[in-house]
């Protein structure tokens, strides 16, 4: 008895006239033709964030032709988003990422299937959610979710076409393919919490995830094309001040817990992996913040309302209030504090002027920095500090609407 053998091409979803025009200039080069472009209308991809890096990342998978793409994030967009998340809008400021990047995507190309995941990325659904896709984009920006992506990659069998960006610096790569390694092979451990700033903390330059998010891009089109040379093995370093890009060759780590010696087997709390306190409340980090009470304490350190600080004010109590933001901060928006950077602060306690039993209260954007140079006025001796959780972020949404939120 013989059995039928199926022709994989034939088993690719064909054509219309309207794609066959669409991606003309696919279909005459070489190395994608008509075939390619089938593969591309059949293939699944999961981007992992809508944000800078997810942005230009799926609108250009749109553009080029994959037929599905998956687009997971909890977030909705905020004003700040459009200075570099080029797929949504002033119109769509307030709505679900996710619904807004769908309005971009469809308009983009109708042809495309978006699946929605309006939800925060965790272990206990990611198996579940990477399982149906045949490569994950990583946009993600904290050192926690890009460990979860990596290892449930590694779990699943499904490729990991990495970025992230800070400043004006950039790395690609793709992670946690079957003979390359996976992205603990090249971070073993997690930076200590508060190490390297969000960029919220320390911005970004809003043309730099365009870039690297194209790559990532370019990156999964060969994957799914079987084309090129891909970045498996070599993590690639963009400079966009100096316009330099520059490469370096990752090894398969034989030690790897995950994909050397597979000693982990299921995923883990990458929160506590990461040294990171969970939130009070579920959601986003100014979910928590808005949550703040006066008289709760975040590491031995008393954390303050702006409620309570204006009360202060208002009764002319006797503290000192110090801004530990950077310089070129002030002009957008100020407390009328002095300032000394939390970066300098311990270098520059003895500017301090007034007694170390006296109160202190320490002030940033969003009360992270501030948090952070709290503990080194605790650790230098002084006993009375507060941090203002929330900072000037919470100042302006409660206390003075007219102040400008950055």
């Amino acid at each position: 008895m013989t059995t039928a053998t199926v022709d994989p091409i034939a088993a690719l979803p064909k054509l219309t006239n309207e794609e066959v025009a669409r991606y003309s200039r696919h279909l005459i080069l070489p190395e994608v033709g008509y075939e390619g472009q089938q593969k591309l209308k059949a293939a699944k991809v999961l981007c992992v964030g809508t944000g800078g890096l997810g942005a230009p990342l799926s609108l250009y998978l749109a553009a080029a032709g994959i037929g599905t793409l998956g687009l997971v994030d909890f977030d909705t967009v905020d004003a700040s988003n459009l200075q570099r998340q080029v797929i949504h809008s002033t119109k769509t400021v307030g709505m679900l990422k996710v619904d807004s990047a769908e309005i971009m995507l469809k308009g983009l190309n109708p042809n495309l299937n978006v699946i929605k995941y309006n939800t925060m990325l965790t272990s206990a659904n990611a198996l579940e959610i990477f399982k149906d896709f045949d490569i994950i984009a990583d946009g993600t920006d904290n050192f926690q979710t890009r460990y979860l992506v990596n290892d449930a990659c590694v779990l699943t069998g499904k490729p990991n076409a990495y970025g992230s960006i800070f400043r004006f610096e950039g790395q690609a790569s793709v992670f946690a393919t079957e003979a390359g390694p996976c992205y603990r092979c090249l971070y073993p451990e997690p930076p200590p919490p508060g190490l390297v700033p969000s960029c919220a903390e320390g911005g970004v330059l809003g043309i730099l995830p365009g870039l690297v998010g194209i790559i990532q891009a370019t990156e999964v089109i060969k994957y799914i094309l079987g084309i090129g040379d891909s970045l498996a093995g070599r993590l690639l370093l963009v400079d966009a001040l100096g316009m330099n890009f520059r490469q370096l060759k990752l090894r398969k780590n034989p030690e790897c817990p995950m994909c050397g010696t597979h000693e982990i087997k299921e995923l883990i709390d990458y929160d506590q992996f990461c040294g990171i306190e969970k939130p009070t409340s579920v959601g986003p980090l100014e979910v928590a913040r808005d949550k703040a009470v006066s008289g709760s304490v975040v590491d031995g350190i008393p954390q303050m309302t702006v409620q309570e600080l204006k009360r202060k004010q208002d009764a002319h109590e006797d503290f000192y209030l110090l801004d530990v933001r950077e310089p070129h901060e002030v002009p957008i928006a100020s407390l009328g504090a002095p300032l000394i950077p939390v970066g300098s602060l311990e270098a520059r306690v003895g500017e301090i002027p007034v007694a170390k039993d006296a109160e202190i209260v320490i002030h940033c954007r969003s009360g992270a920095r501030s948090q952070k140079a709290a503990l080194i006025l605790k650790n230098a001796g002084f006993t009375n500090v507060s941090n203002l959780a929330g900072g000037i972020l919470d100042w302006a949404d409660k206390i003075d609407p007219s102040l400008p939120k950055y």
